[in-house]
């Protein structure tokens, strides 16, 4: 018999998770095999190239392109800081000099007699990569950067924006019904995970911002205050780059919806710990969720850490999201799946689930559905 596969969310409370931390470029890796690595140390760093820069000295002097090496003062290779003289014309009976002035602290690259130009370079921008998740390095990557394994619990947001953030983790409301408020953001809040309930404000979000918080996990938000967040309007491509000290993952969608009894319940169970999170989100192919990975000591990795028993695919007894109206964002779980195409309003033939949401049966479409991956 064929299983019908839907995407779906993990909220697992326990996930063996590796992640890459790789260099934009060849650079030095900092740490070693099998070795412990907190969130935030650096595991590898390098040195990206600065910027370019040209200057013009032959027009600048008035001299023939030829005659750039009978005024300079530098040579290839040389160091040399903002506003240091680099040429200088001997003018008319040693009189009336001329000069040229560096516009960088740099270095100089390249000297041309064709062009009468110097080309300079900016100095190096460096680049740190942390380990973004407490584990052990499983393997180095030449020059590159590491795999870092981590024994965690893991849930998966439906949208977010903002990139890594980490911080202890706090529950700031008492039910997963309950809207974060901003009167219950302070300054104590700084650098944590807060967590909220269905809802939180573009006025409670702007709060948190202020206050440096590090990131919010939450039920849901207005779509359309995206725009003003952002400063424009939000397209289907990746998010994550975003430069916002504040991280945001919306677990259930847009609008106010409750969060999951069950990812609710796993944040709490988790308090005080402190937590990774990513607002990365791509909707389309390939497609990538927000993420929220809390390490666990060995202590509480649990004795069954296999999920390869549990059945593939949607069964009877799945959890399952809906994922488009009249029941968006509801959770039910499967109670049967008939084999028959069944005639929708649409008058399509699709294949249907029959799930339990509140304790009414209704038959929705399977592709309207997405499963919830638990433990």
């Amino acid at each position: 018999m064929a299983h019908s596969y839907t995407p779906g969310l993990k909220v697992l409370n326990y996930l063996k998770v590796k992640k890459y931390r790789i260099l934009p470029i060849a650079g030095e890796v900092c740490k070693k095999k099998g070795e412990l690595v907190q969130a935030n140390e650096i595991v590898a760093k390098t040195n990206l190239p600065g910027n370019v820069h040209m200057v013009k000295v032959a027009n600048i002097l008035n001299i023939s392109p030829s005659d750039i090496y009978d005024v300079l003062k530098v040579k290839e290779g040389d160091d040399i800081s903002s506003g240091d003289i680099i040429a200088e014309n001997s003018g008319l009976f040693g009189l009336f000099k001329s000069d040229v002035r560096a516009p960088i602290t740099g270095t100089i690259e390249s000297i041309s007699d064709v062009t009468g130009q110097i080309i300079m370079r900016d100095q190096p921008i460096p680049v740190e990569i942390d380990a973004y998740v407490g584990g052990v390095v499983e393997e180095i990557l030449d020059n590159e950067g590491i795999i870092v394994k981590s024994d965690a619990a893991y849930i998966q947001g439906i949208f977010g924006i903002g990139g890594e953030s980490r911080g202890d983790l706090k529950i700031m409301v008492e039910d997963r019904k309950e809207e974060l408020s901003s009167d219950s953001l302070n300054n104590s809040l700084e650098g944590k995970i807060i967590v909220g309930g269905s809802f939180v404000t573009l006025e409670t979000y702007k709060k948190a911002l202020e206050l440096k918080i590090s990131g919010i996990i939450v039920g849901g938000f207005n779509y359309f205050d995206l725009e003003e967040i952002l400063g424009y309007k939000l397209g289907v491509a990746i998010t994550g780059t975003e430069d916002l000290a504040t991280s945001l993952i919306l677990t259930e969608g847009y609008g106010k919806i409750n969060m999951s009894e069950g990812t609710f319940n796993l944040l709490k169970q988790h308090e005080d710990k402190f937590v990774s999170i990513n607002g990365a989100t791509q909707i389309r192919a390939g497609v990538i969720r927000p993420e929220i990975v809390i390490p666990l000591n060995n202590k509480e990795i649990p004795a069954d850490k296999g999920l390869e028993n549990k059945k593939l695919g949607m069964h009877e007894g799945s959890l399952v999201r809906v994922i488009r109206a009249p029941f968006f964002g509801h959770i039910g779980i499967v109670h049967s799946l008939p084999s028959a195409l069944q005639k929708m309003e649409s008058e399509t033939m699709v294949r249907v689930a029959e799930v339990k949401i509140d304790n009414k049966l209704y038959i929705i479409p399977r592709s309207n559905l997405e499963m919830l991956e638990t433990d």
